[in-house]
């Protein structure tokens, strides 16, 4: 995908290339995130029918609209994902999702259906074949070529192998619905399955929530005790944790994958925070530019790792199935392993924008000057930055206390109600 899009790394025009970076958005604070940090297209869910049906983290079927004016006006690619398998009694709403997605300009939907790859052909609604068709090699990029014009690949193929495909695809003159050669994307940061392509049926079998229709309940994420029922014994293992990975990073070869030859990089994210959302694409982003203005240094790896831990994430396996790796690379805890959290403190009251200062008021928490804050919001997005100056009563001050209206200098526009947060430092992280 092609477009004169600023970057937002520095506000300097970006390199046009053919590499397409696209984000989770689970909400509009993560849609612009994902926007503003320089994402060239997004993906997204409504409703059911799509693999975070249980996240709260969901757009509405009325929202697609919106939605794709948003990123219209953007220059930015809008993906909805229709990837569970789906039954008889969802085929009409399918079709109803896919009617008013080819309505509102959607530009594709991302499937492994059947019904849902057919449907979507038949009122001339673009597909890209998503990871749980577990595309694994060049006869199965051929047979769907004929419904798509992008296929994700199989995570857990290694980049040798992702290669070989690109280049068949090339060799064989493989192309899709658009006559252009197929586009092969594949996920490039974000959370690992420890089932092959996603398809697990663990969740299913315990609690008759099924994973595959978006209702996983991660008890893969859970800590396990092994213990012999015969004898009682029980096996000492130093990692509970055996059977959830640690989050897939590949900002260490970046490099090795765009000379592969993928045109797509996905970031996995769609139930996850807006600032995650910014944090990575950001990342991303300048590391993909780097590499086209010959500036991908190691140097630059470490700092892009250390910012990648400082949002959520299980632990990083840096190089995955991709550089050949055994899986064994195991999360060690519950939850995020993220070295800074954010801390809710209140919300915009309003902005001055003359004077480039934001107004607050404080129903949770304090603030001082030197504190590192967040703000988000729906149309906002994210903004980071560090608070140099307070003031209260038009006066300055080194703190605000809870129940304080303050004032900060700042020089990107927020909106009333926007959320603000205190990002501090975790102990032990």
């Amino acid at each position: 995908m092609k477009n004169n899009k600023m970057s937002f790394l520095g506000k300097k025009p970006r390199k046009e290339t053919d590499i397409e970076i696209t984000a989770p958005a689970g909400s509009y604070e993560s849609l612009m995130a994902a926007i503003e940090s320089g994402a060239d297209s997004v993906y997204f869910g409504i409703e059911q029918l799509n693999m975070r049906a249980k996240s709260t983290n969901n757009f509405k079927i009325n929202d697609l609209n919106r939605i794709a004016k948003i990123c219209k006006k953007n220059k930015v690619n809008s993906y909805l994902t229709l990837n569970t398998i789906m039954y008889d009694h969802d085929l009409k709403f399918l079709r109803l999702i896919c009617d008013k997605a080819k309505k509102s300009g959607i530009n594709a939907v991302i499937a492994s259906d059947i019904a849902a790859i057919s449907y979507a052909n038949s009122i001339g609604l673009k597909v890209h074949i998503s990871t749980q068709a577990n595309i694994s090699n060049i006869e199965a990029v051929k047979f769907y070529s004929k419904f798509a014009d992008t296929v994700i690949l199989a995570r857990e193929l290694t980049l040798k192998q992702i290669k070989n495909i690109v280049d068949e695809i090339k060799k064989q003159n493989i192309k899709g619905l658009s006559k252009e050669l197929i586009k092969v994307e594949i996920f490039v940061h974000g959370a690992l399955c420890v089932a092959i392509a996603g398809k697990c049926y663990m969740s299913l079998a315990t609690y008759n929530a099924s994973a595959n229709r978006g209702a996983c309940l991660q008890n893969c994420r859970r800590a396990y005790r092994v213990i012999d029922e015969e004898t009682g014994d029980e096996l000492k293992i130093e990692n509970k944790y055996v059977m959830s990975p640690k989050d897939l990073c590949t900002i260490s070869f970046i490099d090795k994958i765009l000379e592969s030859g993928v045109k797509i990089l996905k970031i996995e994210g769609r139930a996850r925070a807006p600032e995650y959302v910014s944090k990575v694409v950001r990342v991303y982003r300048e590391a993909v530019d780097s590499y086209f203005d010959n500036s991908y240094t190691k140097d630059k790896v470490e700092r892009w790792i250390k910012e990648l831990e400082s949002v959520y994430n299980r632990g990083f396996w840096q190089g995955g199935y991709y550089l050949g790796k055994k899986l064994g690379e195991w999360s060690g805890g519950y939850g995020s392993k993220a070295n800074r959290e954010k801390i809710f403190i209140g919300r915009a009251t309003n902005f001055y924008k003359k004077a480039n200062v934001g107004e607050f008021y404080l129903e949770a928490g304090g603030i001082k000057v030197g504190d590192d804050i967040l703000i988000t919001g729906t149309t906002t997005g994210v903004v980071e930055l560090k608070v140099n100056s307070i003031f209260l009563n038009d006066k300055p001050v080194v703190s605000g206390n809870k129940g304080d209206k303050i004032t900060i200098p700042i020089k990107t526009k927020i909106r009333h109600n926007d959320k603000l947060y205190v990002v501090k430092g975790v102990k032990n992280a």
